[in-house]
């Protein structure tokens, strides 16, 4: 294995194992309501607890990557997430003040993950190898949350809900060892490359980026980074309500058991791996073969929010578990296309503050997590099912879509 893929296998490890730690507390959730007597819209808000720290720090992290360099900073951030992770039952036992507190304190870790890898990225990935990389990574968010879903129901019935946090929060202190070993921030700097992919390299980034001030005023001038910023938001609705609700939706909806929702939840995010990886091969395939980058980046990315639309409207009065489980595969199924589309248009409009521009569409992303999974909850109080909910998700992905069809670009606005 050449160098540059063990730093994206590594990378996609921490997305991997991000998620398993952000995810756990949707299915150990559903035993600490029932411990604590949570009403649905409290544990929207434990839910929804972690995006704040993750929005506060998400734009600060884009600029320490852009300063300091990915290795030190998603190193810092693993670790960080993984002892808030450990400690959260602690947090729990104390106080519901205390719960936020941690959820909101690991959010700040996770916040660095994204564009501490993208900085990573613009040095040790090759263009033609930047879409299938970039999905690799985003890859973990499926596998995680699949491997959490499969997982979590067990070890709480069997060991108690503190046991998933201790669990997975020690996994990423074996990974902080592992990349302490391994990851180096510029391929001028590891000793075991071999001349061919030495030479690869310096055709990405000949030398360290020179430590210019990020063009903060350029890129948010430029129409294509608020194409880039409306869609990280619209698209992240759906992500990251059915990252929270999912297991609800089948425990509460369609009346499965813990252990039985947690597991029926999992085949969307096999879905979404499978057509992900897919995704970034595709596009990488199709712009190798002289297809319009733009072109490829607007396809990917309005089939993908418009086909996740389309399951949304339809799922809004199932109540059927067999015909909500094909639904939701179709919308994850559907919004992976999207990471040949605007998840990958980052490097390809600015390379060299690709950490900084994901910093800052990713804090827009980052809103649904915060209001969207809360006002999932709310919606779900007030009327008692998932249709207000999945009515407003849909809409919202066909607002992306238009956003992204009129104002996207696969050209550099900055260089």
């Amino acid at each position: 294995m050449q160098e540059r893929h063990k730093l994206v296998a590594l990378c996609f490890a921490a997305s991997f194992i991000g998620y398993i730690d952000r995810v756990n507390i949707s299915v150990a959730a559903l035993a600490m309501q029932e411990q604590y007597g949570w009403s649905e819209t409290i544990k929207g808000f434990v839910l929804s607890a972690f995006f704040i720290g993750y929005l506060l720090f998400m734009v600060p992290s884009g600029w320490l990557a852009n300063r300091f360099g990915g290795k030190r900073v998603l190193l810092v951030a693993v670790l960080w997430w993984s002892i808030f992770t450990l400690i959260t039952p602690l947090a729990a036992g104390m106080s519901f003040a205390a719960l936020i507190a941690a959820r909101i304190a690991m959010g700040l870790g996770e916040a660095a993950m994204f564009p501490a890898a993208y900085n990573l990225y613009s040095r040790w990935v090759p263009v033609g190898e930047r879409s299938r990389a970039v999905a690799l990574m985003l890859a973990g968010i499926p596998l995680g949350t699949l491997f959490a879903l499969m997982t979590t129901g067990v070890m709480v019935k069997h060991y108690g809900w503190p046991s998933v946090f201790y669990a997975f929060g020690l996994v990423g202190l074996v990974w902080c060892v592992v990349w302490l070993k391994l990851a180096y921030d510029r391929p001028a700097d590891h000793p075991n490359l071999t001349p061919a992919e030495r030479t690869l390299l310096r055709a990405v980034a000949p030398d360290q980026h020179p430590k210019e001030p990020v063009p903060w005023g350029k890129l948010l001038r430029s129409s294509a980074v608020w194409a880039l910023i409306i869609n990280h938001l619209c698209s992240n609705w759906v992500l990251y309500m059915l990252l929270a609700w999912l297991p609800s939706y089948f425990r509460k909806v369609l009346h499965l058991d813990i252990q039985s929702a947690s597991l029926y939840a999992t085949a969307p995010w096999l879905v979404m791996f499978v057509c992900g990886i897919a995704s970034g091969w595709l596009a990488d395939s199709w712009i190798k073969g002289g297809a319009d980058a733009t072109f490829v980046r607007k396809f990917m990315q309005i089939s993908g929010l418009l086909g996740a639309a389309a399951c949304m409207w339809l799922a809004r009065d199932v109540s059927s578990p067999e015909v909500a489980l094909g639904l939701m595969c179709g919308a994850l199924g559907a919004l992976a296309m999207t990471w040949g589309g605007f998840i990958s248009n980052h490097l390809d409009i600015a390379p060299r503050y690709a950490d900084v521009l994901l910093s800052i569409t990713n804090t827009a992303g980052t809103l649904p997590g915060v209001l969207g999974i809360a006002v999932t909850g709310w919606l779900v109080d007030v009327t008692g099912t998932f249709t207000a909910a999945f009515v407003l998700a849909a809409c919202v992905n066909v607002f992306g879509a238009l956003v992204w069809l009129f104002f996207a670009t696969a050209r550099p606005v900055v260089k």
